[in-house]
């Protein structure tokens, strides 16, 4: 043996009770473990005690942005010092592979407020193998903080396959897709994302959706939706999505799923209902969400679809011309833009919270409605303004979330974690740092909502098993030794709106194949992550 964690109280992953025990670790993996008072304790020449700290698998993060930051920061100690030992990126279909020249200038852009505009990174992939393979490389060869698992973007195939039009695809070019997809699932990823308030992957039908679904079951992967509206379409887009995956034979896993604005406060049971009775007639459905209430984008996703339509050049002439801008501002403040879940959208609720261009950094951390006070203008002024001068860049916190909302959904059996944190930014939402021990320490230990068995479960073994990855997820002899001691009495996040980055407390260790990446709670300078690549 390599190591044995002596006397931790066990949280297997599985929902069942804690138990103490020894557990032994050899070659990456869990190699014995034996309950107290069982037999022969295990040696090795690497002891660490817990003095009764929980022991679980490493928490799964199953909406993650982290894209470029994985190969930007060998730290990335954002996820790391959390516990999250694997993060699912490749979301609300936008990301970076598969693409050609043209389509990675545009995806780049479109973009940049989740990631930055990717100067610092050398882009030498095209393909998602070639993607996934740069991955498994990280830094000098040495690999990356924590695992990655990709999914498709379905909206960047549909960039590759006919651009920025808002039209339906062609049999051709549903074709060309579907090709793309297979090719992308064969290369490793595990599933598909859509991003429906996005473009231009919001211009698809749902026959052009189902098409791509049909391709994705026969691989068995599953389909990440960021649906049409979590606002005044909430409900009948969630049934758009489960209509869809069934009609495909696909397996649905629902993209931060809650029910937001003030039209939908109370509303989770109608969700939770509407779940219960798919899943009851045969379907297979997950969810994640994150355990906070303000949601997290870019200022160009509230903007109408139609003003994209052509990508973000087209975007920015059309803001630039007085006549079509204010043709965006009353569609934005009268109507409401699909881009705003069709509500019309509440300055008062849109803070900026990071800007590419430092010379806009005063507007960060403040409302487009406190910015334009200051400014005595009105708040599509400002908000145009913003837009332009920064390339379509600013990230925004949108506050329109509600807390029994967020309880009930949490606890449904098919809930699991995940942060959807944008890392870029000089105040992100402090859901990226904080997630995974606001889990633990709010909603377990101060709230009581979940168990501290059932929490565990919904950020380990559930999202294991939605990831087909059999051997990870449980603490099981056998299984990969990717694991988190935490103390707790005393995890927390230590991010807050106003302090973002901090790092959580209770944390003391992360193993990801057994090897310590946070250690006596410092970052190790170990690379252990690899891509995960679909079985």
């Amino acid at each position: 043996m390599e190591l044995v964690i002596r006397g931790a109280d066990v949280i297997d992953g599985t929902g069942q009770a804690r138990y103490r025990a020894d557990v032994a670790v050899d070659g990456g993996r869990i190699a014995a473990i034996v309950p107290e008072g069982s037999g022969a304790r295990p040696t090795a020449p690497r002891t660490v005690e817990a003095d009764g700290l929980a022991l679980a698998p490493g928490f799964i993060d199953m909406h993650a942005h982290s894209d470029l930051a994985l190969l930007r920061d060998p730290d990335h100690s954002a996820k790391a010092a959390q516990g999250v030992t694997l993060e699912v990126i490749g979301q609300d279909g936008l990301s970076y592979a598969p693409v050609d020249d043209r389509t990675l200038a545009q995806i780049r852009t479109a973009i940049t407020g989740w990631n930055g505009d990717g100067s610092d990174i050398d882009f030498t992939w095209r393909t998602v193998g070639e993607f996934l393979d740069r991955l498994d490389h990280g830094f000098d060869g040495r690999g990356i903080a924590v695992n990655a698992a990709y999914l498709i973007p379905q909206g960047t195939v549909r960039m590759l396959a006919l651009g920025w039009e808002d039209r339906d695809a062609t049999p051709a070019e549903v074709e060309r897709m579907k090709a793309l997809v297979a090719e992308g699932l064969e290369q490793g990823a595990v599933g598909l994302s859509s991003g429906l308030t996005y473009t231009p992957g919001m211009y698809a039908s749902d026959a052009e959706l189902t098409e791509l679904c049909r391709v994705v079951a026969a691989y068995d992967g599953y389909y990440c939706p960021h649906h049409r509206s979590y606002g005044a379409g909430a409900l009948r887009a969630y049934e758009e999505m489960v209509a869809l995956s069934r009609e495909a034979g696909c397996a649905l896993h629902l993209a931060h799923a809650t029910m937001n604005f003030d039209l939908n406060k109370g509303r989770a049971p109608e969700l939770l209902a509407l779940l219960d009775a798919a899943i009851a007639d045969g379907a297979d459905i997950t969810l994640d969400t994150y355990p906070y209430l303000p949601g997290c984008t870019t200022l160009a996703a509230m903007l109408p679809s139609w003003a994209a339509e052509g990508g973000p050049d087209a975007a920015l002439a059309r803001l630039r011309d007085d006549a079509e801008a204010e043709r965006i501002r009353h569609i934005m403040e009268e109507e409401g833009a699909d881009g705003c879940h069709g509500v019309p959208i509440d300055w008062d609720t849109i803070e900026i919270s990071g800007v590419n261009d430092p010379a806009l950094t005063g507007y960060v951390g403040k409302t487009v409605a406190a910015n334009a006070r200051e400014r005595a203008e009105a708040p599509w002024v400002t908000a145009r303004r913003l837009l332009l001068d920064d390339h379509l860049g600013p990230t925004i916190l949108q506050h329109v979330g509600h807390e029994e909302n967020v309880q009930a959904i949490m606890q449904h059996p098919a809930h699991t974690g995940g942060s959807d944190g944008i890392l870029n930014g000089a105040k992100p939402h402090p859901r990226a740092y904080g997630t995974f021990p606001q889990y633990l320490g709010r909603y377990v230990r101060e709230l009581g909502v979940l168990t501290l068995e059932e929490c565990v479960a919904h950020l380990t073994a559930r999202p294991a098993a939605r990831l087909r990855l059999p051997d990870r997820g449980r603490i099981r002899e056998g299984h990969r030794a990717d694991l988190v001691l935490f103390d707790p009495e005393t995890v927390a996040a230590g991010s807050t709106f106003e302090a973002p980055r901090t790092l959580p407390t209770g944390i003391p260790h992360v193993l990801i194949d057994g090897r310590f990446v946070i250690e006596d709670g410092r970052r190790t300078d170990v690379l252990a992550g690899r891509a995960i690549r679909r079985a």
